[in-house]
């Protein structure tokens, strides 16, 4: 029987966590949503996407029905199931959203994992720059998603990471959507994702959630404008 200080030791084998087949055919799915593959307003034609996956009808149809859940897929009576199709007022909503979770999880983070989120956080930020020193748009946005996602980890709370990952991947349709009209100032995406650690390393709560609520009103005034365009 192991003692409480036997725990959890680096290096200690854990159960592997197998995906199911519908897990793993969702996962496919939400990515395919949002690089764009699967393009806003598209039907999900079941025998086609089955045979593309390599799946039976039955782990797809309840991959789908996850992604109806999450809000990706609609379903159109007698018609089937369709990609959502974002507009400006979905936009609007998912950064109040985007801006509530990661509020709660900024939060959490200077109150009980400041020191862990920095080291991953500024690791983050790290493949921004080399993102934007190689001029590459896609890599970048890609780095930007992951700042994200890792702040929201970070933050030790899986419902918020849980709610985060569909916003994530409705932002980046909305930027897959716009890619050629879309424009950020790279340097600063960076600067603002750095004060973002900056605030977290001084442990002042208040001067993160302010520059945090800038960075969101920065990316939403400039993906309305893209959207107007």
């Amino acid at each position: 029987m192991l003692g409480l200080d036997e725990q959890n030791q680096p290096g200690e084998l854990e159960p592997v966590q197998r995906k199911s087949t519908a897990a793993i055919v969702a996962d496919q799915l939400r990515s395919a949503i949002m690089y764009g593959s699967l393009a806003p307003g598209s039907q999900m034609g079941e025998a086609e996407l089955a045979a593309r996956l390599g799946v039976s009808r039955g782990p797809l149809r309840e991959a789908m029905q996850r992604l109806v859940a999450e809000g990706l897929l609609r379903s159109e009576p007698h018609r089937g199931l369709f990609v959502t199709t974002l507009d400006a007022d979905d936009v609007r909503d998912i950064y109040l959203a985007r801006l509530a979770v990661e509020r709660a999880a900024c939060e959490q983070i200077v109150r009980h994992h400041r020191l862990e989120a920095v080291a991953e956080l500024t690791a983050a930020q790290g493949r921004m720059v080399a993102a934007v020193s190689k001029g590459d748009s896609i890599e970048l946005a890609d780095a930007d998603q992951e700042f994200h996602e890792t702040l929201v980890r970070a933050s030790g709370s899986p419902r918020l990471r849980r709610m985060a990952q569909t916003l994530l991947v409705e932002k980046r349709m909305c930027l897959t959507a716009l890619q050629d009209k879309y424009h950020a100032d790279a340097q600063a995406l960076l600067d603002e994702h750095r004060g973002i650690v900056d605030a977290i390393e001084a442990g002042d709560e208040a001067l993160l959630l302010t520059r945090l609520e800038a960075h969101m009103n920065d990316a939403l005034e400039r993906l309305n404008g893209s959207m107007a365009h």
